[in-house]
């Protein structure tokens, strides 16, 4: 199944005991990352942060780390820190901390000193914007994963997510649906049963190295040894 940073390094460095991500928006509008670390492990700019048009920012996770990214859109929050994002919200705060999006929203997955690099793009909760993770340095195969296409202009209707009659996030059929032939839980929850749908086919017609549903491994999870990594936003 899919996989489920302090400031201001630069991003050739590579030390012994931490990774540099470097978050990069080149969407049109101001997003609002978010970061989800795995159980046990530190949390990192306490789960959020705003990123405008154009910008980076370096972001160092400690050795074995593991966790998640996603980009949230159309938000609003008060001087406090509350609010909300039309796409990707983890609670109505700008914060996560230790909360994770709301499907749908592309996700960059990373599980660090496994004791290799393993990362990937899921859809397999649905899509809201264009991701890419790009190795630097390292050693390995550390393929780029990139899905850059707009999914939302080919979004099934019945998977579309609306503001104000344009489509702004696409849900993955389990999210939309819940039937387990879509989940890959109770009879179809092995690789053997769980197969490519209709719509999971959609996904990885247009993103063909993200996972497009839970047991999409072959094609969808990556290796990289001693890399920092790349995370651009559209």
């Amino acid at each position: 199944m899919a996989l489920w940073f302090l400031y201001l390094l630069p991003l050739s460095y590579i030390g012994a005991e931490a990774a540099i991500f470097t978050l990069e928006n080149r969407c049109k509008n101001t997003i609002w990352p978010g970061i989800l670390s795995g159980s046990g492990k530190p949390l990192l700019m306490d789960g959020g942060l705003k990123l405008r048009p154009g910008r980076t920012i370096n972001i160092n996770a400690p050795k074995g780390w593991s966790g998640r990214f996603w980009g949230r859109r159309f938000c609003s929050f008060d001087q406090s820190g509350k609010g909300m994002c039309v796409t990707g919200d983890c609670g109505g705060v700008l914060k996560c901390a230790g909360a994770g999006g709301a499907p749908p929203a592309t996700l960059a997955e990373f599980t660090l000193d496994s004791p290799v690099d393993f990362y990937d793009v899921s859809l397999v909760d649905g899509y809201n914007m264009p991701i890419s993770i790009i190795p630097v340095g390292g050693s390995g195969s550390c393929k780029p994963v990139k899905c850059l296409r707009d999914l939302n202009k080919y979004c099934p209707n019945g998977l579309q997510v609306k503001r104000q009659g344009r489509v702004v996030a696409c849900n993955s059929a389990c999210m939309a649906f819940n039937k387990p032939e879509y989940c890959c839980t109770g009879a179809y929850g092995s690789p053997q049963t769980c197969k490519p749908t209709s719509y999971s086919r959609v996904f990885k017609a247009m993103c063909p190295t993200a996972y497009s549903y839970a047991y999409d491994d072959p094609t969808s999870t990556f290796t990289c040894k001693e890399a920092n990594y790349l995370i651009r936003f559209c």
